[in-house]
């Protein structure tokens, strides 16, 4: 193995160094510097690294510049298999890609670095299906304007990426037109020659960087974790260095794809690929493939019925499910709940369900079967196998829901959802879900131990510089045989005298009915100081309504504008808080982390509630259980390190820049009256305080502000 060159790559990134000159207004970091030799080691030393780095520290180009020395094979001339950079966002990898890599390169002098950009097929249009919706079209409503639109734009595209489009098609629209694994015919397409995804995949195959997104990552994965092997190119190029940023996201990031389910509308959907009628008129995929076939009867009215014996044990599955979570929107099937109930009334349809579909699965591969070599090779044949195949997995989870006591390690429940139709009439569905219990070992044996070399990189991995919730749940804490590094790096940013952490000593406990009311009039007041430019998360989108609406009376008639998630998409509403600095934005469980807004776009952050998660989550719930089970205590293991976590991904949204100043505002009064509250201020950087009342906290914070 080349070594990269640990000394080469630090000068370059001190001060005078040949990277660190192309940076403007450049000034030396330590702790950047230190998370790079931890970095360096770890691609040398073939080790596992866990990195928490502050806000500011600069952790790109730390991790970017081994990446590169080391996919340039480390004398630079030969390329190894390449480095793998994941990110939580779409919106970091075009930052990655189009800025902080090019600005890397340009300080190793002549050397050439090919970075591609890779995002999940469903970004990219596929020609075949695009073909194929223009000859017949689906059966749902369709806005025909645009897939006018996207044909003429197939003509000139480089990519076929749908970030290209200068228009948000509807999502039934790309829906019918994007790409989809299981809908790929590779070489058998007689599209191949201009597919996207294989043009993509041909440049990545030769690129020292590739730059992916966790969903993408963990597509790849997961099919390498479940046969695929990885060895071979499978969505990715083989690899064995992989650097994942904002890695705290790593296992709800990973979850999906370890997981199945299935709901009414998908698997409608799907029987409507296979086959639907309007008035006298056939349409769907089972049409083409009965033409096909040189039978003197015509299968089709057989595959029609059996697909409306599906539809029916469909709707009777989904009435009954519906009516199981009508108290609560989720049921879970615990050991604890009374089977005797489930065998009456859940079972039974789930068996039907299951027998229904492998009735007509089996019925069209008897009819595959029978085709000649050549038809068996259309794309028709291929779409419908996929179909299937989604069908038989559905089919699956009916029977795992059915044995739910032999399977311990899987979390399996029901929601309810709420669908808006466009008359306006909600009607109520259900989806079933299994997930694992635990994704530690499936993380370990999928991530961790098939690569040489693997980086995790975030803000938050760590609770007061300890690794092991984090490690612990994600798999690297069971892994012995392999050297694990790791290293917390503060951030530069002058929090002692930047920052005021406040927290109300008269507020009233959460669970007291008082709560809500200090709640509603405090955000108002704090707001009204800051002259808005505030973030006020919660955990409740009740308790956000309520909040929101007592303080638009107070603030408007200030001049400051109240924002509220749910009101707009949320790329709007953020976009509209940034830029207008005296604006309030009232927001909960996706704006606690994700949100850079710098200098006076936010001055003033309020968490109105630690944030443990909620009761009634079934994963949670399951793990719970499982803690106690093995005789440990669920609160400590899981759901205070959580809630650590995430105060710490909200409590970070305030500083963005070393200038930044402002306020965090913690209304839970649990942060100073329980034990372990200090654990939530001992995780935070040194800040300047005000525990007292709420009314000296105002006076505070003003004499602070201004």
């Amino acid at each position: 193995m080349n070594k990269i060159d640990g000394d080469l790559i630090i000068s370059s990134l001190c001060e005078g160094g040949a990277v660190a000159q192309k940076l403007p207004s450049y000034e030396p970091r330590q702790a950047q510097l230190d998370l790079l030799r931890l970095i360096i080691r770890g691609f040398n030393e073939d080790a596992l690294v866990m990195a928490e780095a502050g806000t500011g520290v600069g952790k790109s180009f730390a991790y970017l510049l081994p990446a590169i020395h080391f996919a340039l094979g480390g004398d630079k001339k030969s390329a190894d298999k390449p480095v793998v950079i994941s990110t939580a966002t779409i919106t970091l990898q075009q930052q990655l890609y189009e800025k902080d890599i090019p600005l890397v390169a340009s300080g190793m002098g002549d050397v050439k670095i090919k970075s591609v950009i890779m995002k999940g097929r469903g970004n990219y249009l596929c020609l075949r299906r695009l073909n194929d919706t223009l000859q017949e079209p689906p059966v749902f409503d369709f806005d025909y304007e645009e897939l006018k639109r996207i044909t003429i734009w197939s003509r000139t595209t480089k990519t076929g990426g749908k970030s290209e489009l200068d228009f948000m098609p509807a999502d039934s629209v790309w829906g019918s037109v994007c790409s989809e694994s299981d809908l790929c015919l590779g070489n058998h397409c007689q599209w191949r020659e201009q597919c996207f995804i294989l043009s993509l995949r041909k440049e990545a195959n030769s690129a020292h960087i590739i730059v992916v997104n966790h969903h993408l990552l963990f597509a790849d994965l997961a099919a390498r974790y479940h046969g695929a092997g990885y060895e071979n190119a499978v969505i990715l190029p083989p690899f064995s260095r992989l650097i994942i940023d904002e890695a705290h996201t790593i296992e709800n990031a990973a979850t999906s794809f370890f997981s199945s389910d299935f709901s009414r509308a998908g698997l409608f959907r799907q029987l409507g690929r296979l086959y639907n009628k309007r008035r006298a008129n056939r349409h769907g995929l089972l049409v083409r493939l009965c033409a096909m076939q040189t039978f003197n009867e015509d299968p089709l009215e057989n595959l029609a019925d059996a697909i409306q014996k599906i539809r029916s044990s469909v709707e009777e599955l989904d009435d009954r499910a519906v009516q199981m979570c009508s108290l609560e929107n989720i049921y879970r099937l615990s050991p604890s709940i009374d089977e005797s109930y489930l065998k009456k009334s859940l079972f039974p349809c789930l068996k039907n369900l299951r027998r229904d579909i492998q009735n007509l699965t089996g019925m069209i591969r008897d009819l595959i079967e029978n085709l000649n070599e050549e038809k068996a090779g259309d794309p028709v044949v291929w779409e419908i196998k996929a179909i299937i195949r989604r069908l038989e997995n559905a089919a699956e989870t009916c029977d795992v829901f059915c044995k739910y006591r032999k399977h311990e390690n899987d979390v399996l429940w029901i929601e309810k959802i709420n669908n808006s139709k466009n008359s306006g009439q909600m009607r109520n569905f259900s989806v079933f879900t299994r997930t694992p219990l635990d994704l530690a070992p499936i993380l370990k044996d999928s991530v961790f131990s098939p690569n040489k070399t693997v980086v995790c990189v975030s803000a938050t991995l760590a609770i007061n510089e300890d690794f092991s919730y984090w490690a612990g749940r994600c798999g690297i804490k069971s892994i012995e045989e392999r050297p694990v590094l790791s290293g917390c790096f503060p951030s530069p940013f002058p929090y002692s005298n930047a920052v005021l952490l406040a927290s109300p000593s008269d507020a009233p406990p959460p669970d007291e009915e008082s709560y809500q009311e200090f709640v509603d009039k405090a955000s108002g007041r704090l707001a009204a100081i800051s002259g808005g430019s505030a973030l006020v998360l919660f955990t409740s989108y009740q308790s956000l309504t309520s909040a929101h609406s007592a303080a638009k009376m107070e603030l408007e008639p200030l001049g400051i504008r109240c924002l509220k998630q749910g009101d707009d998409d949320r790329t709007r509403l953020l976009q509209n808080f940034l830029n207008d600095e005296s604006s309030c934005l009232f927001a909960t469980d996706s704006f606690w982390e994700g949100v850079d807004a710098p200098g006076d776009t936010l001055r003033l952050v309020i968490i109105c509630r630690l944030p443990f998660r909620t009761p009634g989550d079934p994963i949670l719930e399951a793990r719970r259980e499982a803690i106690e089970k093995r005789g440990g205590n669920p609160f400590l293991e899981l759901s205070l390190p959580q809630a650590v976590m995430k105060f710490k991904q909200g409590f970070g949204r305030l500083m963005r820049r070393s200038a930044d100043r402002g306020v965090v505002a913690v209304l839970d009064s649990r942060l100073l009256k329980k034990s372990y509250g200090q654990l939530f201020i001992n995780s935070l950087p040194e800040t300047k305080t005000s525990f007292t009342s709420l009314d000296n906290i105002l006076n505070d914070m003003e004499n602070f502000l201004y």
